[in-house]
């Protein structure tokens, strides 16, 4: 559905992989992203999420099982299973500015790989992950994020409509209205421009109706990937060096503190 040649890098202190079909952006090399510990896949989720005890005081759920706050992440291209540099980072500056409340964290569950075709994995994965906690966890509020790669995952998650030319087998349905309801904030770093979209002919990341006042994109400014015009690849890598991760996370945690509690619909049955 989305990205078809392999030019958004990810932090890392290894060589980037090569880039074909890639536009002629100059630049410097990229550079290495901060040194942070990369967390292993996650397990399977549970029925409900689990909460992230991450040093601040967890409080009592909100429902049998069910996080205060859940955040779902999608990590940038090449970075290892789990939530990547950035993702890390923007959880843990997030846990310290909510407080006492009880923070779950879902690594979306994709390659993340320069074949970009399998992006798709990851609208899907996220997208299920999103009905999922709606549905069993409704008083929970949902946080989406992500990073280069995972912030056009995430673009894509929100989007009312399947983008003309995409075969509706290939990609998921478009989330359901009420589902919107349950999404407190959308975090994304460094998602693909415009212009970087249309050089690999592919649709622009559109951020839903129902979404848009929640959600903050940053850019690095002349980052090749999201920039209009920038040509910069190294700031591709500064996201947490620069400030925009905490940035990111002050909006969240603003989000959170604004937003209503979800309605939860009574359940329905004999």
């Amino acid at each position: 559905m989305l990205i078809t040649a392999a030019l958004l890098y990810a932090p890392s202190a290894q060589a980037q992989p090569a880039i074909p079909h890639a536009p002629a952006l100059p630049g410097p090399p990229p550079v290495p992203g901060p040194t942070m510990p990369l967390p292993v896949a996650a397990p399977e989720p549970p029925t409900a999420p689990a909460p992230l005890s991450v040093g601040a005081p967890v409080a009592t759920p909100v429902s049998p099982g069910c996080p205060d706050v859940q955040v779902v992440f999608a990590r940038g291209t090449t970075e290892a299973p789990g939530l990547g540099a950035m993702g890390q980072a923007f959880v843990d500056d997030l846990q310290t500015r909510v407080g006492n409340k009880s923070v779950g964290v879902y690594p979306v569950d994709y390659p993340a790989s320069p074949d970009f075709p399998t992006a798709v994995k990851g609208i899907t994965d996220a997208s299920t992950q999103v009905q999922q906690i709606a549905t069993t966890c409704p008083a929970t509020k949902i946080v989406l994020g992500g990073y280069s790669q995972g912030a056009a995952v995430m673009g894509f998650v929100t989007t009312e409509l399947i983008p003309d030319g995409v075969s509706v087998s290939e990609v998921p349905q478009p989330m359901t209205p009420e589902v919107a309801d349950h999404v407190a904030a959308i975090a994304l770093l460094g998602t693909p421009s415009e212009r970087f979209m249309n050089v690999i002919k592919q649709p622009p990341v559109k951020i839903g109706s129902l979404y848009q006042a929640k959600t903050i994109e940053l850019c690095v400014p002349n980052d090749f990937v999201c920039s209009a015009a920038g040509n910069d690849i190294g700031a591709h890598a500064r996201y947490i060096s620069d400030g925009l991760v905490a940035q990111a996370a002050d909006f969240a945690a603003s989000k959170l503190a604004e937003s209503p509690a979800p309605t939860v619909l009574p359940a329905t049955g004999g």
